[in-house]
């Protein structure tokens, strides 16, 4: 569940080259497979948008769906694939999608938020929230909310650690905390980056205990109603799961493994998570000092990945534009999420002022 962070005036200046250097090497063909719908869009850049995402699902993507949002015009969908292999049912982008690790942004915004309300303070200790637990962490005396927020703590991964399965499910949170307790830090706090999942689960349990209820609640009622997201949901246990796009780990569906642990556990739709990092960056949806605040904490920019389940959010300032995308596939190998970072970057080289990939690269 690491992130991917995308750069949209890198891609503006190295486009070209970098992705034909990606391309070398890269997929399997197992077109005989797949199943290619076509765009809701017309022009040439939906039909170049098209070819990208269609070249992906022939070199082995069961589906993917993107969703561009530019400044200006009106949102466009484009798909390709299938979601579901067993009945060869297209993709289609209204389906639900598990996020994964994006709902990382939506603990940040939530901690920000109740920073400004003075429930919480980013200079409060681990210790101080969450005693017990800081005991068992090393530097738990010392380590603050500002640094859990930003990965720069030093606590463990529990999904690097030995025993921790992520083709397992994964409900109980103080179980799967465990994997991360009595060991020494990465790094002393502050001192260094790490990405660690721990650092949202244990920001998810100071947000609980501030607030007097689920912090999931909090996203619903603050986040999520507020900018009528009605397809998005803290867990996949909330979902009608004839709407779910169907996930693949090499061969096997991994849809139904249940993962409950705060920041990898919310389901979406592209549209939805469009809306949401669009009043994130430019709308509403935190006010001038709460996105100071915010912009010294994290990011705007996110990937997730679970078993069968790839998404990136990406936003750049300079276009306006949002794009996200969702990939059905993965595997142990990162075969499918080589495949999608490919025709990720593909897509922003199109949509980064109107920049064109080569028909080499447009091939895959």
């Amino acid at each position: 569940m690491k992130p991917g962070v995308c750069d949209f005036t890198f891609l503006r200046q190295f486009c070209v080259a970098f992705v034909c250097l990606l391309l070398i090497g890269c997929g399997k063909d197992n077109s005989s497979s797949c199943y290619t719908s076509s765009v809701i869009a017309f022009g040439a850049d939906a039909i170049s948008i098209q070819s990208i995402l269609d070249s992906a699902v022939e070199k082995g993507l069961d589906g993917i769906i993107v969703y561009v949002d530019r400044d200006g015009s009106e949102p466009v969908s484009y798909f390709s694939g299938m979601q579901n292999r067993d009945n060869r049912l297209p993709m289609a982008p209204g389906y639900l999608f598990k996020i994964a690790s994006a709902s990382k942004l939506f603990i940040a915004v939530s901690a920000t938020k109740l920073v400004h309300q003075q429930l919480i303070d980013l200079d409060d200790t681990l210790e101080f929230w969450l005693p017990a637990i800081a005991s068992r962490i090393e530097n738990g005396g010392s380590i603050t909310i500002r640094e859990m927020l930003m990965h720069r703590s030093g606590i463990p991964d529990f999904g690097h650690q030995a025993g921790f399965n992520w083709l397992e499910a994964h409900t109980d949170i103080d179980d799967t905390l465990e994997y991360a307790l009595e060991l020494p830090a990465n790094f002393a706090p502050g001192s260094s980056y790490g990405y660690s999942n721990t650092n949202y689960l244990l920001i998810a349990k100071i947000l609980d205990k501030a607030l007097g209820k689920s912090h999931r609640e909090y996203i619903q009622s603050e986040i999520l109603s507020p900018l009528g997201m009605r397809d998005t949901y803290s867990t996949v246990a909330e979902v009608d799961r004839s709407r779910l796009i169907r996930g693949y780990w090499g061969e096997i569906d991994y849809t139904n493994l249940d993962y409950t642990i705060p920041g990898g556990s919310m389901v979406s739709t592209a549209a939805d998570m469009a809306v949401f990092l669009r009043a994130l960056t430019t709308g509403n949806l935190l006010n001038n000092a709460e996105k100071t605040s915010y912009s010294s904490l994290y990011r705007y920019n996110h990937s997730g990945t679970l078993p069968g389940f790839y998404s990136t959010a990406q936003f750049d300032e300079e276009t306006n534009t949002i794009a996200i995308q969702f990939v059905n596939t993965t595997d142990g190998n990162a075969g499918g999420q080589a495949l999608a970072n490919i025709a990720f970057h593909n897509v922003l080289c199109n949509v980064a002022g109107g920049v064109q990939p080569p028909s080499e690269a447009r091939k895959l």
